[in-house]
């Protein structure tokens, strides 16, 4: 039956609307790509407003909405390869290795806005929080799953469905979800840190954490390299996709970064925005007498000092974080 009536319009809307943010968080957790998931949600609704007779209904509306959009990113993701960070791509490299180009071939992990996160936990069955299952960390061991185990974990620990409507959103069996359920959380165990960030800026608090990140990025406006080095962990990775050089260890990042007579950086400005449900700020770097546009720069902390710091060397993203291209 075609949908014309402002009636059907107003009918689905209604339905739809409090699920949209959760659906489009759903399709980041699944595709690892901001981009990728906004084409994905667009196809879920569609796929939705056009089933709106069925829509009208079905009793479990939440659960058939995720149905839709679950199938929808597992047909985007057998068309295309995972995507990955770099630390996942290659070994880590030396202060004095010459970093290349960038790696355009490759299919790089992408942040996701985080100012409109939900919070708290989308089920009292679910096992991760909603922004927990946003941060990098967790979507990154994600993208190491195939992609049934994949859709698996992320309806059963992070929406909360049961085995049995998990199983019917993927036309499979309880057993054979259990069994992928096993499977998954082993993997996702075994490449998450020991807290996740938002147990960690609990215990920071939201003073402490705006503090550090204040410093942090007038740290790099200064060019104050003993700064910057002052605020990470001995253990700290640095990566800059979508170049595949990374960089562990606080020793080599400060050999990395130069003297703060000659640091390797241009000058920069930072403006904090809400990324991943973790500390992060934009990036503008100083050109023709204007500050352009770099990327996106996501911070992971272990207590107060910063464990992984992963700049997405993306102007293009800033858009998406509601901000304009240059500064004055």
């Amino acid at each position: 039956m075609a949908i014309t009536t402002e009636r059907d319009e107003l009918t689905f809307e209604r339905l739809v609307e409090p699920h949209k943010r959760g659906l489009h968080a759903h399709c980041y957790r699944m595709l690892g790509s901001l981009h990728d998931a906004e084409d994905a949600y667009q196809e879920a609704l569609l796929r939705a407003w056009r089933a709106l007779p069925r829509l009208r209904e079905d009793a479990a509306l939440r659960a058939w909405l995720y149905r839709i959009a679950t199938n929808v990113c597992l047909s985007a993701i057998a068309r295309r390869p995972k995507r990955v960070l770099p630390a996942d791509y290659g070994p880590s490299w030396s202060a004095t290795h010459e970093v290349g180009a960038p790696e355009s071939e490759l299919l790089w992990l992408e942040p996701y806005p985080g100012e409109e996160l939900e919070s708290g936990y989308a089920a009292p069955e679910a096992r991760y929080e909603q922004r927990e299952a946003v941060e990098l960390a967790f979507v990154a061991a994600l993208q190491h799953l195939p992609a049934q185990q994949r859709a698996v974990l992320i309806l059963r620990e992070v929406l909360g469905f049961s085995a049995r409507e998990t199983s019917e959103s993927l036309g499979t069996t309880v057993a054979s979800v259990n069994s992928a359920l096993q499977r998954a959380r082993r993997t996702v165990d075994e490449r998450l840190p020991e807290r996740s960030q938002q147990e960690t800026l609990r215990a920071l608090g939201d003073e402490r954490a705006r503090d550090l990140l204040h410093h942090y990025i007038d740290a790099w406006e200064r060019h104050d390299v003993p700064a910057i080095v002052a605020l990470l962990a001995e253990d700290i990775v640095v990566e800059m996709p979508p170049w595949a050089a990374w960089w562990r260890g606080r020793d080599t990042v400060e050999a990395m970064l130069g003297t703060p007579e000659k640091p390797c950086f241009e000058a920069v400005r930072g403006i904090p925005v809400h990324a991943n449900g973790q500390l992060a700020f934009a990036s503008y770097g100083y050109e023709d007498g204007r500050f352009a546009a770099i990327g996106i720069n996501v911070i992971a902390l272990r207590g107060d000092r910063i464990t992984v710091a992963t700049g997405f060397v993306k102007p293009e993203l800033l858009a998406r974080f509601a901000l304009p291209a240059e500064l004055a």
